[in-house]
């Protein structure tokens, strides 16, 4: 296992853990940037729980491989969304760098472990 991916793997975890429980457990924070994000509440604990599933998928990884892969495609997959909607609210580039940093370094990770992927559960 190679050092960077170790990093990231454990940084994204982290991260993803913390938003997901705030997003679900209706943090003050999270509550409000959906609002100002325009979508709605549900969306918010939706999204809370993919991240969960991302960061569970990426804690997996320590002992299977290929849930790294998978982790860090569905992290990144989100952190397009979560772009996307900065993007539609006309949101300053500041309010965008940190999920566009998470998108970058889940698709790093996932460019690390690609090769992995095809041993996922169910893949092939």
């Amino acid at each position: 296992m190679d050092i960077l991916s170790i990093i990231l793997q454990i940084l994204l975890a982290l991260m993803f853990l913390i938003a997901g429980f705030g997003k679900i457990s209706g943090s003050k924070m999270h509550v409000e940037n959906f609002n100002k994000l325009k979508l709605p509440q549900w969306f918010r604990v939706i999204t809370g729980l993919v991240e969960l599933v991302g960061a569970i998928s990426l804690i997996i990884g320590f002992w299977e491989q290929s849930w790294v892969a998978a982790g860090a495609l569905l992290i990144g997959v989100v952190a397009i969304g979560g772009i996307l909607a900065h993007i539609r609210a006309k949101d300053s580039f500041k309010q965008t760098f940190p999920i566009l940093l998470l998108g970058i370094l889940a698709f790093l990770l996932l460019y690390i472990n690609y090769s992995d992927l095809s041993n996922f559960p169910g893949f092939k």
